[in-house]
Formats: structure tokens, C-alpha cells, sequence
């Protein structure tokens, strides 16, 4: 996500490359940025230093770790915005104690992105743990452009990424469904998902542009007695919509 998420920022003008630094143990990862024009290094407490900004894109279980090899190098000034999923804020507060009642750096968030931020098409939620509006205007802003994002509460972050970022995943396989069940009708694979794909976006783009229920779209295109209602039903019948809430809930 922290590369992803990088790329995005880039792409959607908000950064140039060379605002950002890719901090990384991985020397092929780092050689791979520093060729498209970003800072580089694999010392995360220099790398946070002189930072407006510093975003911890680790996986969870390497969270506390990380952040104590560069807790002492933050300033009152900086943002910490954590992509850790399940690391709570209150967490992240004891880890970043300043041992005066305060933390380490200015302003905590948590934020769950999903991985189109890329395509600057993503969804990102975003939670302030200790932040003025200021602040918070400064976090929401740095993903501007990169697609929709939205303040939650904490509570909220985990379902937010059972719907989004799962919701990636849930939704890449319902178009490798449908592409698959468009090889048995005659078309050849690669066709077949580039179909599926259009007609994905084309039904996302309907409802967002419109700022309409899905099931009023639907009614626009099913005929009484008609193909649509007859393939919804056999979807309904095969267990399509309790398949999907089921996914979601277990992605929480």
C-alpha cells in the first residue's frame, strides 16, 4: 500500500517524486523508486526527519517495531498517518508518548486506503486519533485527488475495509465470474474480461454520476419477462446476494 499509494500521489499531482522519500529495507524495491525520481533510503529515522508528513505502510505485526526505530526522530510539527489495519490509536498513542502527556509527533490518523489509489480510483478512510480541524484538513487534502475518501470513526475503519479494501478483492471476483461464464458463451478470455470490466465500470460510473440506488439503474434495464430478471433471479436462487453480505461480514 505504501508504494501504491506513493505512485498515486504522484499521479494525481498532489506530490511530485522527489517531495517523497520510500523508506525500505528491500534494496530492489528502493532501486525501483529511485529510478522513477523519489528520495530513497533503508533508515526510517533519517528518513522521518525534516518530514511534514510520515506514513507508516507496514504490515501490522511490524507496526511497534517500526515505529520505535524512529519514535525519536519525529517533531511536534509532523503527521503520523498509520495504513497499520487493527492498530488501534490508543496503541499508537503509548507507542508515540512523549513521557510529558503528549506524543512524539503533532497529529495522529489512522487511514485504511485500498490499493486503486494507485489509478487514483481508490477509497480511503480516514480517522483522527489526536488532530485539530488544521491537521485534519492537511491529511484529507494530501489525498485529494486520489479518489473518494471519507472521516470515519474508529469504530468504522474496519468495516470500511471489509466494503473497500476486501472490497477490491470480492469485487475482481465477480468479474473473473462473469468473464468466465462469458468463455462459455463464445468469447475468448481475454474478451471476455475486457467486457466484464467495461461493464463494471459503466455500472459504478451510472450510479456515482446519477447519485442514485443501484436498484433504480437495475430497473432501468430489466424488462418484464425479460433476459436481465431472469438471470437476477437465478443469481438470487444460487445464493448471490447472501454470498456477498456473508464475504463482507467475514472480511470485517
Amino acid at each position: 500500500m505504501g508504494g501504491a499509494t506513493a505512485r498515486g500521489l504522484v499521479r494525481a499531482g498532489r506530490l511530485t517524486a522527489s517531495d517523497i522519500t520510500v523508506a525500505d529495507l528491500n534494496q530492489e524495491v528502493l532501486s525501483r523508486f529511485a529510478a522513477a525520481g523519489y528520495n530513497t533510503s533503508d533508515n526510517n529515522a533519517q528518513a522521518v526527519k525534516e518530514a511534514d508528513i510520515v506514513i507508516l505502510a507496514v504490515k501490522p505485526f511490524l507496526a511497534e517495531q517500526v515505529v520505535a526505530g524512529f519514535r525519536d526522530s519525529l517533531e511536534p510539527g509532523q503527521i503520523l498517518i498509520s495504513f497499520a489495519a487493527g492498530i488501534t490509536g490508543d496503541s499508537l498513542k503509548s507507542w508515540l508518548d512523549d513521557g510529558k502527556g503528549g506524543l512524539k509527533c503533532g497529529a495522529l490518523f489512522l487511514t485504511i486506503p485500498n490499493i486503486a489509489i494507485e489509478l487514483c480510483q481508490g477509497m480511503t478512510f480516514i480517522c483522527p486519533v489526536v488532530a485539530t480541524q488544521a491537521d485534519t484538513d492537511k491529511a484529507t487534502g494530501l489525498f485529494e485527488g486520489t479518489g473518494t475518501s471519507l472521516i470515519v470513526n474508529e469504530k468504522n475503519l474496519a468495516s470500511g475495509m471489509a466494503l473497500s479494501s476486501c472490497g477490491i478483492a470480492f469485487a475482481m471476483r465477480y468479474i473473473r465470474a462473469a468473464a468466465e461464464g462469458g468463455v462459455e458463451l463464445g468469447f475468448y478470455p481475454n474478451q471476455a474480461v475486457q467486457i466484464v470490466c467495461q461493464t463494471v465500470l459503466g455500472a459504478a460510473s451510472l450510479i456515482m454520476e446519477n447519485g442514485s440506488n443501484p436498484e433504480t439503474e437495475i430497473d432501468k434495464v430489466t424488462t418484464p419477462g425479460g433476459f436481465t430478471i431472469r438471470g437476477l433471479n437465478a443469481m438470487e436462487a444460487a445464493g448471490f446476494t447472501a454470498a456477498v453480505q456473508s464475504g463482507i461480514r467475514a472480511g470485517k
